[in-house]
């Protein structure tokens, strides 16, 4: 895994061992900043479920202001240090080893951007953490875009009645990104 574009292109990145974290391939990553590519430049990010904190990282070495990292397991907390250590972005990037909807109900205290959330398939948890955010103009509003990883077979038709509009979906051969903003 690696840093595919930026200041910082073609920096090496560890990940966790095992299969608690599922680092998004390069292609993937490249496709998905290929999207957002308008949208990272001075941008507050957060990467929920940050995992190595590949893509927080991408988007800091692609212009990004600053990034947020939440992550609970401390194997992945490691890595992200050590990626950020590794990339020079330890004053750009803000580690909260905590759980995801304890970070955004108290931790983070600045509007995004652009969120991006890659939680373990197919347990329910992007819809918790979408409906937190419905709640939450402080930290989404309006004009954040999120985006959500997610397993190919996961249902998405609750989205427009949670309050969301899928802006964009982009399937690949194992998972997918869907696009969203708030109603």
């Amino acid at each position: 895994m690696r840093v595919i574009a930026g200041t910082r292109r073609s920096l090496r990145l560890v990940s966790p061992e095992g299969k608690d974290t599922r680092p998004t391939q390069d292609r993937i990553k490249e496709t998905l900043f290929n999207i957002l590519q308008n949208d990272v430049p001075g941008s507050v990010f957060v990467d929920l479920f940050s995992g190595s904190g590949g893509i927080g990282i991408e988007a800091l070495s692609r212009g990004a202001a600053r990034a947020y990292f939440v992550e609970n397991q401390k194997t992945a907390c490691d890595c992200i240090s050590q990626n950020l250590t590794t990339t020079r972005f330890t004053q750009d990037g803000v580690l909260f080893k905590q759980d995801v909807l304890f970070a955004l109900t108290g931790s983070i205290r600045e509007r995004a951007d652009i969120i991006f959330m890659d939680p373990p398939y197919d347990q329910g948890l992007e819809r918790q953490v979408l409906a937190l955010l419905l709640e939450n103009d402080r930290i989404a509003d309006r004009d954040t875009l999120i985006v959500l990883e997610t397993s190919l077979h996961a249902e998405t038709d609750y989205l427009p009645a949670l309050g969301y509009d899928i802006i964009k979906q982009k399937r690949y051969k194992t998972n997918q990104h869907i696009f969203l903003k708030k109603k």
